[in-house]
């Protein structure tokens, strides 16, 4: 998934130095609103894969996001891109832990996200929050390449750099703002499923749906 300004972020800040002749990874490449494949294919990769949880458009290989490395290995690929994906992973440390592991030092990372203020959106999940400090400490063991604000809606997105000395900075007790709670934490529990925020949440998206679908009749 990708709309415009991802679209816009991903163009401008992936070059064909960066692309051609690499091992390119993309997580969450399904084509439901919008792709960046075709252009990154059109700068020369000496290999492009897609994967996503289910079969689609752009999808190559059925693969969740906390499989990935151990479906490809350490180091495999030299760019790694994922937009609009680790809001809705719940075990986000791994996710991330995982995007660095497959990254091979030298490559690059590029990923967009949301951040609070955009409205929930489970498809079919949607559990996390991202701001422009969170991805600066979350990636404060990279080089921090490029870092904006999406300027349509309430997101953020990033180019980083695995460095040659590398060491994973460890997240297992960073907060983030949780969806599901309302508040900021490290993990999410079956528990934080039943509390009241969540349930008016989830009860609020599915009047809308409901909504949504009698107006098109």
């Amino acid at each position: 998934m990708c709309h415009g300004t991802c679209v816009i972020f991903g163009v401008l800040n992936l070059s064909k130095e960066d692309i051609k002749g690499k091992k390119v990874i993309e997580i969450g490449s399904c084509d439901v609103n919008g792709s960046l494949r075709s252009f990154f294919e059109s700068l020369e990769p000496e290999e492009y894969v897609g994967i996503d949880l289910e079969e689609g458009p752009c999808v190559d290989i059925i693969c969740n996001a906390e499989e990935v490395l151990d479906r490809f290995g350490p180091e495999s690929f030299d760019v790694i891109i994922s937009t609009e994906v680790i809001e809705h992973v719940k075990d986000w440390q791994k996710v991330i832990s995982n995007i660095k592991g497959i990254c091979k030092k030298g490559g690059v990372m590029l990923i967009t996200t949301r951040s609070y203020g955009f409205p929930y959106h489970p498809t079919p999940t949607d559990f996390w929050r991202y701001e422009r400090g969170d991805m600066e400490e979350i990636f404060a063991d990279c080089e921090i390449k490029n870092l904006e604000i999406d300027k349509e809606f309430p997101g953020v997105f990033i180019k980083s750099k695995k460095s040659e000395e590398f060491v994973e900075k460890d997240l297992s007790n960073y907060k983030l703002y949780s969806m599901i709670t309302g508040t900021r934490k490290y993990k999410i529990s079956d528990r934080d499923f039943k509390n009241f925020h969540f349930i008016k949440m989830n009860l609020r998206d599915k009047i809308r749906s409901l909504v949504f679908k009698i107006s098109k009749f």
